[in-house]
């Protein structure tokens, strides 16, 4: 599940691919987009701000989103793609590589001025050079709704989506459903984001330490089977910010109280 650390990886890769080279190719399968032609170009470089990538060339920012389904690969100029071109949003490609974006929810191009209206909403964001932990907290503590939907509102915190947020709540022990308003913020944040900084660089992402299959988390995608700390069955139900966002809530009815 694509969240703030799989973007940042996904800029990393772009960034190393692509920053410097001048764009030989360049397609957004979009409609708004469908005219625009930088080639030409030089490609200043590719970063994340959550969950959202900003790929940076001459004045332009292409921005993307990855969603559940989007991912960005890499090829060798000229190479087969590993998925179906038709499912291909955006292209870049340069002398020596082609950077494709397959099935992208977002993808916009906006000069790079402007990109703050994009990304400005977002909180801090805990794999940012400009982190801030206090207003983090801050923003998190002052959030009446259930801390396991205040946790993925990106206004609050850049980043964390519901693997995050149930794997956050489990650790710290904290009922899915208490009201943000009502949770240490400070040791939540605190937690998830070395949590996150510690997923960063590697993949598969793991919350215990054991990235071997069905080892990595604590309680995310564990319903009906042993909560690892105590044995009792972990539960699942759904929560949102109203009822067209519900996402899967996994705890564990003796630990998170």
């Amino acid at each position: 599940m694509p969240e703030g650390d799989t973007v940042y990886r996904t800029a990393r890769r772009l960034d190393e691919a692509l920053t410097g080279a001048e764009v030989t190719r360049f397609e957004l399968r979009v409609p708004r987009a469908a005219t625009a032609d930088l080639t030409g170009e030089r490609v200043g470089g590719s970063v994340s701000r959550g969950k959202h990538l900003l790929l940076r060339v001459g004045e332009w920012t292409l921005h993307s989103h990855l969603k559940m389904e989007g991912e960005w690969r890499v090829f060798a100029r000229g190479a087969r793609w590993s998925k179906p071109a038709f499912t291909a949003r955006a292209i870049v490609g340069t002398a020596a590589r082609e950077a494709v974006g397959f099935e992208l929810a977002e993808v916009k191009l906006v000069p790079t001025r402007d990109e703050e209206e994009l990304v400005g909403y977002l909180g801090p964001d805990p794999l940012a050079d400009d982190w801030d932990p206090a207003l983090a907290a801050a923003r998190l503590q002052a959030d009446p709704r259930p801390v396991h939907v205040a946790i993925q509102d990106q206004r609050n915190i850049a980043g964390f989506g519901n693997e995050y947020a149930n794997e956050i709540l489990f650790v710290r022990g904290v009922l899915p459903t208490t009201p943000a308003t009502e949770v240490d913020a400070a040791a939540l944040v605190d937690l998830g984001a070395r949590m996150i900084r510690a997923n960063r660089d590697r993949t598969p992402r793991t919350f215990t330490g054991d990235a071997r299959p069905g080892r990595a988390t604590w309680v995310y995608g564990r319903e009906h089977r042993p909560c690892r700390r105590c044995g009792t069955l972990v539960r699942r139900s759904e929560l949102g910010a109203d009822p067209t966002k519900l996402r899967n809530v996994f705890w564990c009815p003796a630990c998170q109280r």
